[in-house]
Protein backbone atom coordinates (compact mmCIF):
# COMPACT_ATOMS: atom_id res chain seq x y z
CA UNK A 1 0.00 0.00 0.00
CA UNK A 2 1.21 3.16 -0.77
CA UNK A 3 0.56 4.48 2.85
CA UNK A 4 3.29 1.64 4.17
CA UNK A 5 5.87 1.72 0.92
CA UNK A 6 5.76 5.19 0.25
CA UNK A 7 6.61 4.32 -3.42
CA UNK A 8 4.58 5.49 -6.23
CA UNK A 9 2.83 8.35 -7.06
CA UNK A 10 -0.38 8.88 -4.71
CA UNK A 11 -3.48 9.44 -6.94
CA UNK A 12 -5.31 12.90 -6.19
CA UNK A 13 -7.46 12.62 -3.06
CA UNK A 14 -10.27 14.37 -4.35
CA UNK A 15 -10.69 11.53 -6.67
CA UNK A 16 -9.98 9.24 -4.19
CA UNK A 17 -12.72 10.07 -2.24
CA UNK A 18 -15.17 10.55 -5.02
CA UNK A 19 -14.26 6.65 -5.63
CA UNK A 20 -15.14 5.61 -1.74
CA UNK A 21 -17.61 7.37 -2.00
CA UNK A 22 -19.57 5.53 -5.32
CA UNK A 23 -18.18 2.46 -3.29
CA UNK A 24 -20.24 3.14 -0.23
CA UNK A 25 -23.15 3.97 -2.54
CA UNK A 26 -23.51 0.23 -3.40
CA UNK A 27 -23.93 -0.74 0.43
CA UNK A 28 -26.84 -0.54 2.07
CA UNK A 29 -25.92 -1.00 5.46
CA UNK A 30 -22.70 -0.01 7.35
CA UNK A 31 -21.60 -0.96 11.04
CA UNK A 32 -18.58 0.24 12.98
CA UNK A 33 -17.84 -2.01 15.88
CA UNK A 34 -15.95 0.14 18.58
CA UNK A 35 -14.52 0.23 21.90
CA UNK A 36 -13.14 2.55 24.18
CA UNK A 37 -11.44 -0.33 25.78
CA UNK A 38 -9.34 -2.60 24.04
CA UNK A 39 -9.37 -6.59 25.23
CA UNK A 40 -13.44 -6.87 25.56
CA UNK A 41 -13.68 -9.05 22.80
CA UNK A 42 -14.84 -6.22 20.02
CA UNK A 43 -13.34 -8.79 17.05
CA UNK A 44 -14.61 -11.81 18.23
CA UNK A 45 -18.19 -9.51 18.23
CA UNK A 46 -17.27 -8.18 14.76
CA UNK A 47 -16.75 -11.32 12.83
CA UNK A 48 -19.53 -13.28 14.40
CA UNK A 49 -22.19 -10.65 13.65
CA UNK A 50 -20.65 -10.56 9.72
CA UNK A 51 -20.89 -14.77 9.66
CA UNK A 52 -24.69 -14.65 11.03
CA UNK A 53 -25.59 -12.17 8.80
CA UNK A 54 -24.16 -14.12 5.93
CA UNK A 55 -26.16 -17.04 7.49
CA UNK A 56 -29.70 -14.93 7.03
CA UNK A 57 -28.82 -14.80 3.37
CA UNK A 58 -27.37 -11.41 3.04
CA UNK A 59 -24.92 -9.99 1.27
CA UNK A 60 -21.80 -9.20 3.79
CA UNK A 61 -18.13 -7.68 3.56
CA UNK A 62 -16.10 -7.65 6.85
CA UNK A 63 -13.53 -5.04 6.78
CA UNK A 64 -10.53 -4.73 9.66
CA UNK A 65 -8.77 -2.13 10.22
CA UNK A 66 -7.00 -2.41 13.07
CA UNK A 67 -4.27 -1.22 11.71
CA UNK A 68 -1.52 -1.97 14.74
CA UNK A 69 -3.15 -5.47 15.84
CA UNK A 70 -5.26 -7.09 12.71
CA UNK A 71 -6.91 -10.05 14.33
CA UNK A 72 -9.35 -10.67 11.70
CA UNK A 73 -7.50 -13.09 9.63
CA UNK A 74 -6.25 -15.39 12.00
CA UNK A 75 -9.80 -15.57 13.76
CA UNK A 76 -11.26 -16.63 10.29
CA UNK A 77 -8.65 -19.31 9.53
CA UNK A 78 -6.66 -16.86 6.88
CA UNK A 79 -3.16 -16.90 8.25
CA UNK A 80 -1.17 -15.95 5.09
CA UNK A 81 -4.04 -15.46 2.64
CA UNK A 82 -3.86 -12.64 -0.12
CA UNK A 83 -6.24 -10.58 -1.41
CA UNK A 84 -6.74 -10.78 -5.52
CA UNK A 85 -5.61 -8.07 -7.62
CA UNK A 86 -7.38 -6.46 -10.85
CA UNK A 87 -6.92 -3.73 -12.99
CA UNK A 88 -10.11 -2.59 -11.38
CA UNK A 89 -8.92 -3.01 -7.73
CA UNK A 90 -8.62 -5.68 -4.78
CA UNK A 91 -10.84 -8.56 -4.83
CA UNK A 92 -11.47 -9.24 -0.69
CA UNK A 93 -11.10 -12.60 0.33
CA UNK A 94 -14.08 -14.63 0.73
CA UNK A 95 -14.44 -17.05 3.86
CA UNK A 96 -17.86 -18.71 4.49
CA UNK A 97 -19.69 -16.91 1.84
CA UNK A 98 -18.31 -13.40 3.58
CA UNK A 99 -15.92 -10.76 1.67
CA UNK A 100 -13.07 -10.11 4.12
CA UNK A 101 -10.55 -7.41 3.80
CA UNK A 102 -7.64 -6.71 6.50
CA UNK A 103 -4.54 -4.22 6.63
CA UNK A 104 -3.34 -8.01 7.84
CA UNK A 105 -3.41 -9.23 4.67
CA UNK A 106 -1.31 -6.26 3.15
CA UNK A 107 1.36 -7.05 5.77
CA UNK A 108 4.67 -9.13 5.20
CA UNK A 109 4.32 -11.08 8.19
CA UNK A 110 2.40 -11.68 11.45
CA UNK A 111 5.41 -9.58 13.38
CA UNK A 112 5.55 -7.17 11.86
CA UNK A 113 5.01 -4.08 13.20
CA UNK A 114 2.86 -1.26 11.74
CA UNK A 115 4.74 1.88 12.85
CA UNK A 116 2.62 5.14 11.21
CA UNK A 117 1.48 8.00 12.07
CA UNK A 118 -2.00 9.46 11.94
CA UNK A 119 -2.07 10.88 8.24
CA UNK A 120 -0.67 7.53 7.22
CA UNK A 121 -3.15 5.51 9.00
CA UNK A 122 -6.47 7.64 7.24
CA UNK A 123 -4.36 7.39 3.72
CA UNK A 124 -4.30 3.53 4.46
CA UNK A 125 -8.06 3.31 5.30
CA UNK A 126 -8.99 5.45 2.41
CA UNK A 127 -7.10 3.13 0.25
CA UNK A 128 -8.60 0.36 1.47
CA UNK A 129 -12.38 1.87 0.77
CA UNK A 130 -11.38 2.91 -2.37
CA UNK A 131 -9.81 0.04 -4.25
CA UNK A 132 -11.69 -2.96 -2.49
CA UNK A 133 -14.18 -4.25 -4.64
CA UNK A 134 -17.01 -4.89 -2.28
CA UNK A 135 -19.80 -5.00 -5.33
CA UNK A 136 -23.32 -4.35 -3.94
CA UNK A 137 -23.80 -5.56 -0.35
CA UNK A 138 -26.22 -5.35 2.42
CA UNK A 139 -23.92 -4.98 4.89
CA UNK A 140 -20.75 -4.04 5.36
CA UNK A 141 -19.41 -4.53 9.33
CA UNK A 142 -16.00 -2.18 10.19
CA UNK A 143 -13.81 -3.69 13.37
CA UNK A 144 -12.19 -0.69 14.60
CA UNK A 145 -9.51 -0.60 17.02
CA UNK A 146 -10.26 0.29 20.63
CA UNK A 147 -10.62 4.07 21.84
CA UNK A 148 -10.93 6.90 19.93
CA UNK A 149 -7.84 7.77 18.22
CA UNK A 150 -7.01 8.48 14.34
CA UNK A 151 -8.51 5.17 12.84
CA UNK A 152 -11.96 5.30 14.41
CA UNK A 153 -12.26 8.94 13.39
CA UNK A 154 -10.91 8.54 10.04
CA UNK A 155 -13.59 5.93 9.18
CA UNK A 156 -16.50 7.90 10.94
CA UNK A 157 -15.54 11.21 8.16
CA UNK A 158 -15.18 8.60 5.23
CA UNK A 159 -18.46 6.69 6.19
CA UNK A 160 -20.86 9.20 7.66
CA UNK A 161 -23.87 7.08 7.24
CA UNK A 162 -22.13 4.45 9.36
CA UNK A 163 -24.26 3.32 12.82
CA UNK A 164 -22.15 2.55 15.76
CA UNK A 165 -22.47 -0.82 17.57
CA UNK A 166 -20.29 -0.20 20.98
CA UNK A 167 -19.17 -3.22 23.09
CA UNK A 168 -18.15 -3.70 26.25
CA UNK A 169 -17.42 -5.88 28.98
CA UNK A 170 -19.06 -5.56 32.68
CA UNK A 171 -17.18 -3.95 35.16
CA UNK A 172 -16.93 -0.46 35.79
CA UNK A 173 -13.45 0.17 34.53
CA UNK A 174 -14.58 -1.08 31.17
CA UNK A 175 -18.29 1.40 30.53
CA UNK A 176 -15.86 4.15 31.46
CA UNK A 177 -14.03 3.93 28.71
CA UNK A 178 -16.69 2.98 26.65
CA UNK A 179 -19.37 6.08 27.69
CA UNK A 180 -16.01 7.98 25.92
CA UNK A 181 -16.60 5.90 22.79
CA UNK A 182 -20.26 6.41 22.96
CA UNK A 183 -19.55 10.38 23.28
CA UNK A 184 -17.27 10.28 20.56
CA UNK A 185 -20.13 9.15 18.15
CA UNK A 186 -22.26 11.66 19.43
CA UNK A 187 -19.71 14.53 18.76
CA UNK A 188 -18.94 13.26 14.83
CA UNK A 189 -22.62 12.56 14.49
CA UNK A 190 -22.78 8.55 14.31
CA UNK A 191 -25.74 7.44 15.12
CA UNK A 192 -25.18 4.30 18.01
CA UNK A 193 -27.30 1.42 17.05
CA UNK A 194 -26.72 0.42 20.44
CA UNK A 195 -24.51 -1.69 23.20
CA UNK A 196 -23.51 -4.89 23.53
CA UNK A 197 -21.85 -6.44 26.75
CA UNK A 198 -19.52 -9.52 26.29
CA UNK A 199 -18.39 -11.41 28.90
CA UNK A 200 -21.14 -11.03 31.00
CA UNK A 201 -20.29 -14.31 33.51
CA UNK A 202 -18.88 -17.28 32.01
CA UNK A 203 -20.59 -20.24 30.78
CA UNK A 204 -19.51 -24.02 33.02
CA UNK A 205 -18.65 -26.48 30.13
CA UNK A 206 -19.34 -28.90 32.19
CA UNK A 207 -23.11 -28.16 33.77
CA UNK A 208 -23.61 -25.41 31.09
CA UNK A 209 -24.39 -23.19 34.86
CA UNK A 210 -23.29 -19.76 34.29
CA UNK A 211 -20.98 -18.11 36.78
CA UNK A 212 -20.22 -14.33 37.36
CA UNK A 213 -17.05 -13.24 37.12
CA UNK A 214 -17.34 -9.50 36.67
CA UNK A 215 -19.87 -7.65 38.78
CA UNK A 216 -23.24 -7.24 37.25
CA UNK A 217 -25.50 -4.52 35.72
CA UNK A 218 -22.62 -2.46 34.99
CA UNK A 219 -23.75 -2.33 30.86
CA UNK A 220 -27.20 -1.89 31.79
CA UNK A 221 -26.46 1.15 34.45
CA UNK A 222 -24.24 3.12 31.58
CA UNK A 223 -26.93 2.40 28.74
CA UNK A 224 -30.01 4.05 30.84
CA UNK A 225 -27.20 6.64 32.09
CA UNK A 226 -25.68 7.52 28.14
CA UNK A 227 -29.97 7.47 26.65
CA UNK A 228 -28.90 4.01 24.18
CA UNK A 229 -30.04 0.81 24.38
CA UNK A 230 -28.35 -2.76 25.59
CA UNK A 231 -28.74 -4.86 22.75
CA UNK A 232 -27.15 -8.15 23.98
CA UNK A 233 -25.69 -9.36 26.52
CA UNK A 234 -22.88 -12.38 25.66
CA UNK A 235 -21.89 -14.98 28.23
CA UNK A 236 -18.12 -15.82 27.66
CA UNK A 237 -17.92 -19.53 26.32
CA UNK A 238 -14.54 -21.52 26.45
CA UNK A 239 -16.15 -23.21 22.97
CA UNK A 240 -15.73 -19.48 21.59
CA UNK A 241 -12.42 -18.98 22.35
CA UNK A 242 -10.84 -22.17 21.64
CA UNK A 243 -12.82 -21.41 18.28
CA UNK A 244 -11.44 -18.26 17.36
CA UNK A 245 -7.49 -19.55 18.30
CA UNK A 246 -8.32 -22.30 15.95
CA UNK A 247 -9.70 -19.73 12.73
CA UNK A 248 -13.44 -20.96 13.55
CA UNK A 249 -14.97 -17.44 14.10
CA UNK A 250 -18.46 -19.40 14.09
CA UNK A 251 -21.14 -19.67 17.51
CA UNK A 252 -21.78 -23.49 15.83
CA UNK A 253 -20.00 -25.24 19.11
CA UNK A 254 -21.24 -22.48 21.64
CA UNK A 255 -23.45 -23.35 23.93
CA UNK A 256 -27.06 -22.31 23.76
CA UNK A 257 -26.71 -19.23 25.87
CA UNK A 258 -24.08 -17.71 23.56
CA UNK A 259 -26.35 -18.97 20.71
CA UNK A 260 -29.30 -17.55 22.05
CA UNK A 261 -27.72 -13.87 22.93
CA UNK A 262 -26.02 -13.56 19.74
CA UNK A 263 -29.17 -14.42 17.59
CA UNK A 264 -30.66 -11.55 19.62
CA UNK A 265 -27.75 -9.33 18.83
CA UNK A 266 -28.60 -10.15 15.11
CA UNK A 267 -32.28 -9.49 15.30
CA UNK A 268 -32.02 -6.35 17.18
CA UNK A 269 -28.85 -5.24 14.24
CA UNK A 270 -31.56 -5.98 11.85
CA UNK A 271 -34.67 -3.92 13.40
CA UNK A 272 -32.54 -0.63 13.95
CA UNK A 273 -30.98 -1.09 10.07
CA UNK A 274 -34.27 -1.24 8.66
CA UNK A 275 -33.98 -5.41 7.95
CA UNK A 276 -33.62 -4.27 4.35
CA UNK A 277 -31.22 -5.38 1.33
CA UNK A 278 -30.50 -4.10 -1.22
CA UNK A 279 -31.41 -5.46 -4.89
CA UNK A 280 -28.88 -6.84 -7.44
CA UNK A 281 -27.00 -3.75 -9.37
CA UNK A 282 -29.01 -1.57 -7.29
CA UNK A 283 -25.76 0.89 -7.60
CA UNK A 284 -25.71 4.72 -7.32
CA UNK A 285 -25.53 6.35 -10.68
CA UNK A 286 -21.99 6.56 -11.85
CA UNK A 287 -20.67 3.65 -9.77
CA UNK A 288 -18.70 1.09 -11.86
CA UNK A 289 -20.17 -2.31 -12.55
CA UNK A 290 -18.49 -5.69 -11.98
CA UNK A 291 -16.21 -5.14 -15.43
CA UNK A 292 -15.13 -1.23 -14.10
CA UNK A 293 -16.95 -0.06 -16.97
CA UNK A 294 -19.69 3.55 -15.81
CA UNK A 295 -23.29 2.46 -15.45
CA UNK A 296 -25.53 5.39 -17.49
CA UNK A 297 -26.27 8.87 -14.79
CA UNK A 298 -29.66 8.25 -14.44
CA UNK A 299 -29.86 11.04 -11.06
CA UNK A 300 -27.94 13.90 -9.98
CA UNK A 301 -27.10 14.66 -6.53
CA UNK A 302 -27.91 18.57 -5.47
CA UNK A 303 -25.89 19.46 -1.97
CA UNK A 304 -27.56 22.09 0.26
CA UNK A 305 -26.25 23.75 3.67
CA UNK A 306 -29.01 23.15 6.19
CA UNK A 307 -29.22 24.54 9.54
CA UNK A 308 -33.15 24.78 11.12
CA UNK A 309 -34.42 22.81 8.45
CA UNK A 310 -33.81 25.71 5.75
CA UNK A 311 -30.32 26.71 3.31
CA UNK A 312 -27.63 27.93 5.95
CA UNK A 313 -26.20 31.32 4.53
CA UNK A 314 -22.99 30.29 5.18
CA UNK A 315 -21.86 27.07 4.40
CA UNK A 316 -19.33 26.51 7.02
CA UNK A 317 -21.57 26.88 9.76
CA UNK A 318 -24.34 24.55 8.78
CA UNK A 319 -25.43 21.58 10.74
CA UNK A 320 -25.79 19.25 7.63
CA UNK A 321 -25.33 19.06 4.04
CA UNK A 322 -29.05 17.72 2.78
CA UNK A 323 -28.39 15.73 -0.38
CA UNK A 324 -31.22 15.38 -2.75
CA UNK A 325 -31.21 13.20 -5.91
CA UNK A 326 -33.38 14.38 -8.29
CA UNK A 327 -34.14 11.75 -11.32
CA UNK A 328 -33.10 13.34 -14.51
CA UNK A 329 -35.92 11.55 -16.79
CA UNK A 330 -38.57 13.04 -14.97
CA UNK A 331 -36.79 15.97 -13.28
CA UNK A 332 -38.02 14.49 -9.45
CA UNK A 333 -36.76 14.41 -6.29
CA UNK A 334 -36.13 10.47 -5.57
CA UNK A 335 -34.33 11.03 -2.67
CA UNK A 336 -32.49 12.63 0.56
CA UNK A 337 -29.84 11.98 2.67
CA UNK A 338 -28.55 14.26 5.76
CA UNK A 339 -25.32 14.12 6.58
CA UNK A 340 -23.18 15.88 9.03
CA UNK A 341 -19.96 17.78 7.76
CA UNK A 342 -16.77 17.55 8.73
CA UNK A 343 -15.11 20.14 10.50
CA UNK A 344 -14.48 23.31 8.90
CA UNK A 345 -11.08 23.77 7.45
CA UNK A 346 -10.11 25.43 4.12
CA UNK A 347 -10.84 23.04 1.00
CA UNK A 348 -12.08 20.27 3.79
CA UNK A 349 -15.95 20.80 2.60
CA UNK A 350 -15.92 21.50 -1.39
CA UNK A 351 -13.79 17.94 -1.34
CA UNK A 352 -16.48 15.89 0.83
CA UNK A 353 -19.12 17.42 -0.87
CA UNK A 354 -18.00 16.03 -4.11
CA UNK A 355 -16.85 12.85 -2.45
CA UNK A 356 -20.90 12.23 -1.75
CA UNK A 357 -21.28 12.44 -5.40
CA UNK A 358 -22.87 16.00 -5.52
CA UNK A 359 -22.29 17.59 -8.85
CA UNK A 360 -24.41 21.02 -7.85
CA UNK A 361 -24.17 23.30 -4.41
CA UNK A 362 -27.24 25.30 -3.59
CA UNK A 363 -25.41 28.08 -1.19
CA UNK A 364 -26.23 31.46 0.04
CA UNK A 365 -23.08 33.23 0.41
CA UNK A 366 -19.64 32.43 -0.97
CA UNK A 367 -16.82 33.76 -1.73
CA UNK A 368 -14.67 33.54 -5.10
CA UNK A 369 -12.16 31.33 -3.28
CA UNK A 370 -14.85 28.23 -1.72
CA UNK A 371 -16.14 28.75 -5.12
CA UNK A 372 -13.22 28.14 -6.87
CA UNK A 373 -12.71 25.24 -4.57
CA UNK A 374 -15.66 23.65 -5.34
CA UNK A 375 -15.81 24.42 -8.81
CA UNK A 376 -12.32 22.33 -9.02
CA UNK A 377 -14.18 19.07 -7.46
CA UNK A 378 -16.21 19.09 -9.94
CA UNK A 379 -19.30 20.60 -8.04
CA UNK A 380 -21.08 23.39 -9.56
CA UNK A 381 -22.46 26.40 -7.44
CA UNK A 382 -24.98 28.52 -7.59
CA UNK A 383 -25.06 30.95 -5.29
CA UNK A 384 -27.64 34.09 -3.77
CA UNK A 385 -30.31 31.27 -2.96
CA UNK A 386 -32.72 31.97 -0.10
CA UNK A 387 -33.64 30.32 3.09
CA UNK A 388 -35.60 28.45 2.40
CA UNK A 389 -36.40 24.41 2.46
CA UNK A 390 -34.18 22.04 0.23
CA UNK A 391 -37.04 20.50 -1.78
CA UNK A 392 -38.12 23.86 -2.45
CA UNK A 393 -34.46 24.96 -3.45
CA UNK A 394 -34.18 22.09 -5.82
CA UNK A 395 -37.43 23.07 -7.74
CA UNK A 396 -36.22 26.46 -7.61
CA UNK A 397 -33.12 24.97 -9.41
CA UNK A 398 -34.88 22.91 -12.13
CA UNK A 399 -37.06 25.94 -12.75
CA UNK A 400 -34.13 27.87 -13.67
CA UNK A 401 -34.58 30.36 -11.02
CA UNK A 402 -30.70 29.86 -9.75
CA UNK A 403 -27.68 31.79 -10.18
CA UNK A 404 -24.24 30.28 -11.06
CA UNK A 405 -21.15 31.25 -10.21
CA UNK A 406 -21.76 34.44 -8.43
CA UNK A 407 -20.29 35.92 -4.74
CA UNK A 408 -22.52 36.64 -2.68
CA UNK A 409 -20.83 36.51 0.39
CA UNK A 410 -18.08 38.88 2.16
CA UNK A 411 -14.94 37.46 1.11
CA UNK A 412 -13.44 38.83 4.13
CA UNK A 413 -15.05 36.06 6.49
CA UNK A 414 -13.50 33.39 7.51
CA UNK A 415 -16.71 30.84 7.25
CA UNK A 416 -16.18 31.55 3.09
CA UNK A 417 -12.50 29.28 2.63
Amino acid sequence: MDAQCGKGEKPDRVERLKVVAATLRRIRNKILVLSGKGGVGKSTVAANLALALVQRGRRVGLLDIDVHGPSIPAMLGLDGARPGGTEHGIEPVSVHGLKVMSIGFLLEGADTPVIWRGPMKMGAIEQLLAETQWGDLDDLVVDCPPGTGDEPLSIAQLVPDAKALVVTTPQRIATLDVRKSIAFCRQVGLDVLGVVENMNGVVCPHCGGRVEVFPSGGAERMCKEMGVPLLASLPMDPAVARDADSGIALTAHASPPVRAAMQALVEAVLERTGNAQFPTGAADAGAGDGEGNKTKEKTMRIAIPVAGGRLCAHFGHCEVFAFLDVDQGSRQVVGRQDLTPPPHEPGVIPGWVAAQGAKVVLAGGMGARAVSLFEQAGVQVFTGCPAETPEALVQGFLDGRMVRGGNACDEGGHHCG
